[in-house]
Order: structure tokens, then sequence, then C-alpha cells
């Protein structure tokens, strides 16, 4: 079965962190490909202070030499808010049922699940692939461990099924924040090795984060 995963956010701007984590996770879990997902509008946080453009620039020009790691712009394209049921609806539609999807996220994104629009629907449409960090914990009780108890798989089941359980993955993250790096361009300070050179140049040129753009 064909495996396809999706590493979602706003990559305002894109870094190592990023990176790093999505390409683990390729190689790690064994996906055929992994598809960098950036949101146009995201609902559950402040609209990004850069344009979609720029944001598609910064991660093209990341990519460039990672043949590994794919640009989605799906998201960028649509209008209206970024709803993540209607992008796996979208890609279903497009792959079939034969094809393995899987959508990976943040700790702090599953515990926030349950406001996420139809939320419920997300499961029968892609496996959840859920990152954390070593000691994590998630809740005895409520909706999250409910959907953890019915849903628990393993990396099998990523390249057997096409939908419908998730994995959690306790992986070592590298300490780069979209917020700090902001920060510091904003400050005046660089956030050289943070984010890939080529990224840096884009800010430079452009003149992004800095106080009053």
């Amino acid at each position: 079965m064909k495996t396809i995963a999706l590493f979602g956010g706003t990559f305002n701007p894109v870094h190592f962190g990023h990176l790093r984590m999505a390409l683990e996770l390729k190689e790690v879990l064994g996906f055929e490909e992994m598809r960098l997902l950036p949101s146009h509008q995201p609902v559950h946080r402040a609209a990004p202070g850069v344009t979609a453009e720029a944001r598609r620039d910064m991660l093209e020009l990341a990519l460039a030499d990672c043949s590994q790691l794919q640009l989605d712009q799906r998201e960028l394209l649509r209008a209206g808010p970024t709803y993540t049921v209607d992008t796996l609806e979208e890609l279903r539609a497009e792959l079939g049922e034969a094809v393995s999807i899987s959508f990976c996220m943040g700790l702090d994104s599953l515990l926030g699940l349950p406001g996420w629009h139809r939320w419920e629907r997300l499961i029968e449409l892609a496996h959840l692939v859920v990152v954390t960090r070593p000691g994590w914990q998630i809740p005895a009780e409520g909706p999250v461990a409910e959907l953890l108890a019915n849903h628990r798989g393993n990396m099998g089941d990523l390249q057997q099924r096409a939908a419908g359980r998730i994995l959690v993955r306790e992986q070592t993250l590298l300490p780069i924040s979209a917020t700090d790096i902001r920060s510091l361009i904003e400050s005046g300070r660089s956030p050289q090795y943070l984010l890939p050179q080529r990224v840096l140049e884009y800010i430079q040129t452009h003149q992004l984060y800095k106080s009053g753009n």
C-alpha cells in the first residue's frame, strides 16, 4: 500500500526543527512521501504576519536540496479558513481508499483536537501520527483518552491500512521556535543556524519580521 504523510503548520518561518522532524518521521516510519503542508488562514492561532506567498517561497527554498520532502500547496490555494478535515477529504477523494494517509501533529495539537472542525471525521480519513517529547503524558479520561483507547496502533498499521489508527512517537525535538526566530529578527539579532541560509537570505532581502512590517 502506498504511504503518504502530511506535516502541517504555518511555517512562519520554516526552520530546522520543522525540517528535521519531517525527515526523521519519513525515514523511521517508512513513508513513501512526506508532504509539508503550509496553512493559509489557520483557525486555532493568530494569522501569520507575512503573506502566504512568502511562506510558500521560504518552504520552496528550504526544500530545494531535499528530494525526500515535498511541498503541498493545496491549503494556500483555498480561500477562507483552513480546516484539516477539508484537506483530508480532498486528498482522500484524489487518492482513493487504497492509499495510506497519515497526518502528523504534536501532542499539543492532539490534546486540542476536540476543538477542531469536525474532528471525529479525521480518524476516518487518515492515521494520526503524534510526535511528543520523552516523558509525555496524555489525559486519563475525556474525549482524547477515549480516542486513543479506541484507535491506538503501531507502525505496521501505517503500511497496511488506509486510515483509522493513532501512532504516538516519542522523539527528541530540536529546541527551535518560529516565535523565537521572529523575536530575534524584530530585535535586530541574528537567527543564523536556526534555519536554512537560503531562507534567512530571503527574510533579509524582503525585510520580513522587522518591527513595523
